[in-house]
């Protein structure tokens, strides 16, 4: 293990409405924070955008912002981490640098005719089977196809060699590093629809099929791994990239999911559940995802994921859209003044609905109104979706799971995320699973993770087992609402998504 001077790790936490940089001192405790909101862009209905120079400059501006308020020298930072948004798509020119389009968002579902076509044509299963996803505009490597179609003369450059591919961390150490480093690892990797999560390597049938050229691909290394070192004009000193995951991967090693069967389940403008299924690939037979979890040493991780599209965003729109309230943490004040049996529910398939569903058409639809239904029940609603939602993918989880392995998955869920801290939903949430739902002490597990990633390459934070023995539970919200009205109204949930999945008329 290669030691570093310093004992302080900054991580980036890149994410899909906002940049955020964390530093986190040698005890692995918050010792400064940085964040900015940037843009959304939404060209086209189901369209979604970021400017890729917005991603760089808030990131840029967050980092030197943890530095200044945690009061440290960069000589103290050990290493960097980096978390991001997933599946998200930037390409650039190789010899500038410049973008050659907008970043195209996880949420987008420009892609979604393109898919259908592929399935029809029956590959779906071989994608499947290599990747461990499905045909769905999700995914960056429909995005990073439409981006070669649609740019005048991309397709050629990209076959002559001038044009970069990354997911957001790749383009994040390629600013970095002042492009000496065009790299990945191999949880984002997993996520681009063109990597074999068996085999370990980019896969010739998958680039065949939406002809990419490989040489545009980052190289993908381990999640703790040389990633390079930062431009020294940044902090005044070069200072190494070593730790860097998906968000929600990154999520898994914060909460310390090691063991296969551990769950968590991540709430922030999606929500994401992941098992760990340990060394085994586990395939679904209900929709979820085979991704990898992390990869150290060489050896991946897997996990079965299941993903919910709109989650936190849920209450955006009630503050943004609907102006139903001033602030986010008013939904949780709003929705106490509904009836449990106000029977209104709200399906937030604004950008269509994930898993275990993955219909990318349908949108979203409210049922139940009456005379009597309020801002209190639509408030209400809009939040109980969060939770039925993740009660879709865990069942689905627990059927897969039974079926490959024996025994059960653990009953307990770890959360965390930004809507964690409302605790009406962690309330309802343990409700309508019937299971126990555990809050950590450290909410921001999602850059504990990347940061302890880079800290233990680094030298400077715990071994695995040591840094899984310091977990700590903030507070484990327990079931208590009548399991016969939780069973109604998620009957009821099931009853409108079905009619939202059905045809319109």
């Amino acid at each position: 293990m290669a030691t570093h001077s310093g004992d302080c790790v900054l991580a980036i936490d890149q994410g899909t409405t906002s940049s955020r940089a964390i530093l986190f001192d040698a005890a692995m405790k918050i010792a400064g924070v940085g964040q900015e909101e940037f843009p959304q862009h939404f060209p086209k209905s189901g369209w979604v955008e970021h400017d890729p120079d917005d991603i760089w400059s808030t990131t840029a501006a967050t980092m030197r912002a943890a530095i200044e308020r945690a009061r440290v020298d960069a000589e103290r930072i050990a290493a960097i981490g980096i978390t991001n948004q997933r599946e998200t798509t930037v390409v650039w020119e190789r010899d500038s640098g410049k973008p050659i389009y907008n970043a195209i968002v996880w949420q987008d579902r420009r892609t979604a005719k393109f898919c259908e076509q592929k399935k029809a044509e029956g590959l779906e299963p071989m994608v499947a089977e290599k990747t461990g996803l499905l045909l769905d505009p999700y995914f960056s490597g429909t995005k990073l196809a439409w981006i070669l179609d649609q740019v005048d003369g991309a397709r050629q450059a990209a076959r002559d060699g001038k044009l970069m591919f990354g997911t957001v961390d790749s383009y994040l150490i390629w600013r970095l590093t002042g492009g000496q480093v065009h790299a990945t690892d191999a949880t984002n990797a997993s996520r681009t629809m063109l990597y074999n999560i068996r085999e370990g390597r980019w896969d010739a049938d998958m680039l065949k099929l939406l002809d990419i050229p490989e040489a545009m691909l980052p190289e993908v290394r381990d999640c703790a791994a040389d990633f390079g070192t930062t431009r020294r004009d940044l902090f005044g000193r070069e200072i190494p990239i070593l730790g860097v995951a998906g968000d929600q991967q990154a999520a898994v090693v914060g909460q310390a999911c090691f063991r296969p069967g551990m769950l968590k389940s991540t709430y922030g403008t999606g929500c994401f559940a992941l098992l760990n299924t340990g060394t085994t690939p586990v395939v679904s037979q209900n929709r979820l995802l085979t991704t990898i979890a992390y990869q150290l040493d060489g050896q991946p991780y897997y996990a079965l994921e299941g993903s919910i599209f709109i989650a936190g965003a849920v209450v955006q729109w009630l503050r943004d859209g609907l102006k139903l309230i001033r602030q986010a943490s008013d939904s949780q004040e709003l929705a106490k003044q509904a009836a449990d049996d106000h029977g209104v529910y709200m399906v937030p398939a604004f950008t269509g609905l994930g898993a275990p569903y993955w219909d990318a058409e349908c949108r979203g639809a409210i049922y139940g109104l009456t005379r009597a239904t309020g801002p209190a029940e639509f408030a209400r609603a809009a939040l109980e979706s969060v939770a039925f939602q993740t009660r879709d993918l865990l069942e689905a989880m627990h059927k897969d799971w039974q079926a490959a392995a024996t025994g059960a998955p653990e009953t307990v869920l770890r959360v965390d995320g930004g809507m964690t801290a409302n605790d009406w939903v962690m309330q309802f949430l343990a409700d309508i699973l019937g299971a126990p739902v555990d809050r950590p002490e450290v909410l921001e597990t999602t850059a504990l993770g990347a940061a302890w990633l880079a800290g233990m390459k680094a030298g400077v934070y715990p071994d695995q087992e040591a840094f899984a023995d310091g977990w700590a539970l903030d507070q484990r919200f327990e079931a208590r609402l009548d399991p016969d009205l939780c069973e109604a109204r998620y009957a009821g949930w099931r009853d409108a998504v079905r009619r939202t999945l059905g045809p319109i008329g």
